[in-house]
């Protein structure tokens, strides 16, 4: 919806001057400046978090234990995702998603970096999420924390999980937040996209911010 500045907005049509006030108005819509931003450039698909101040990035070891973060990316659109390997469907329907956009993006396929964080490290070790990431794509990354370090990281990027527990010790699932974090070429957070919103949309974004980057 287009934002109205109150003072641009015409008056009744049977109140005095309401003709002159609509073209006042209509007049000065037509050079607002943030009108002329969105005609120039189309919104993106994912919700646009640039400047937000958390999920500002991670140092944590992948499952091939190397310690990783945002700088190992630079010139790269990097998409975050929270989930854990023996999710049913959300993390695999995601992951199958992001890897689909990357095969969307043909060349500029390789300049797209999937990372998975798990939020479950009791279960998730290093050898089980080798094979869990190689079932989407070879070069996507997973990403354990401690148990310890969990709680903190989930703060940071404001990310929601929980135990649920089953009829056995080791039968437990997680409930867990859904959405991807879409970060530019230099590192900086720039969107959220929902779960659900689909492959070609996440590749139109991504493209997008890789012509940013040029």
């Amino acid at each position: 919806m287009t934002f109205v500045p109150p003072s641009t907005v015409p008056r009744p049509p049977g109140e005095p001057g309401a003709r002159r006030a609509a073209l006042r108005g209509l007049l000065a819509l037509a050079g607002a400046p943030w009108l002329v931003a969105c005609s120039d450039q189309p919104a993106f698909h994912g919700i646009d978090l640039t400047g937000a101040d958390y999920a500002q990035g991670f140092d944590l070891p992948d499952q091939n234990g190397q310690r990783r973060t945002l700088a190992d990316f630079r010139g790269k659109v990097v998409v975050v995702f929270f989930g854990y390997t023996q999710c049913p469907d959300v993390c695999p329907t995601s992951l199958g998603e992001l890897a689909e956009a990357k095969r969307l993006l043909g060349a500029d396929g390789e300049r797209l970096q999937g990372i998975f964080i798990s939020v479950d490290p009791e279960r998730d070790t290093p050898e089980v999420m080798r094979a869990y990431m190689a079932s989407f794509d070879p070069s996507f990354l997973a990403l354990r924390a401690s148990p310890e370090e969990l709680p903190a990281l989930a703060k940071a990027f404001k990310v929601y999980y929980r135990k649920v527990e089953g009829p056995t010790p080791t039968s437990y699932t997680m409930d867990h937040s859904a959405g991807s974090y879409v970060y530019d070429t230099h590192g900086r957070l720039r969107l959220y996209h929902r779960y659900g919103s689909g492959a070609q949309a996440l590749a139109s974004d991504v493209r997008r911010l890789l012509r940013e980057a040029g």
